[in-house]
């Protein structure tokens, strides 16, 4: 049996992309079994730098390019999160126990209508703007820690 203790942490980036009003982007994930929104993140790849990682990242998901955001901040330390039980050795090929995560914060300043989620290789149904408490009450239990945290750090920027 695969037990957390002896496998790494996944070395991952997450975005949280901000409209003018303050408003967090969340997408609902194809995959999704349960109905639970989230913010675009990603993998780091071998040899690539967390800031560059978070662009590739939102690109890849939302279409949005980095001449249409503005960057605001970053949480100054790694933020992780284990697998619930019922994940471990299932996702990633079994070889980590969650992910460690370094967080951005983006101002969007394009429009609703640049955003487009029908990427080569989709990984959202469907997308929205929402406030922070919603942000946090709408992803899967076992992230709900992390985005506590990354609200908390990027709070002033939120409407």
């Amino acid at each position: 049996m695969t037990t957390p203790t002896n496998l790494p942490y996944r070395p991952c980036v997450g975005v949280m992309l901000i409209n003018a009003q303050g408003k967090i982007f969340a997408a609902q994930r194809l995959d999704a079994t349960i109905a639970a929104w989230q913010m675009p993140q990603g993998g780091i790849d071998e040899g690539e730098k967390p800031g560059v990682a978070a662009l590739r990242e939102l690109w890849e998901e939302t279409g949005v390019t980095a001449d249409l955001v503005e960057r605001l901040a970053k949480t100054e330390d790694w933020v992780t999160y284990d697998l619930p039980p019922e994940l471990l050795g299932k996702v990633w090929g079994g070889k980590y126990r969650g992910q460690r995560q370094k967080w951005f914060l983006y101002r969007y300043l394009g429009r609703d209508d640049q955003i487009s989620i029908a990427t080569d290789h989709p990984e959202f149904s469907e997308w929205r703007w929402i406030g922070a408490d919603e942000m946090i009450a709408s992803i899967v239990p076992f992230k709900r820690k992390v985005y506590e945290e990354v609200v908390g750090v990027f709070r002033g920027w939120l409407g």
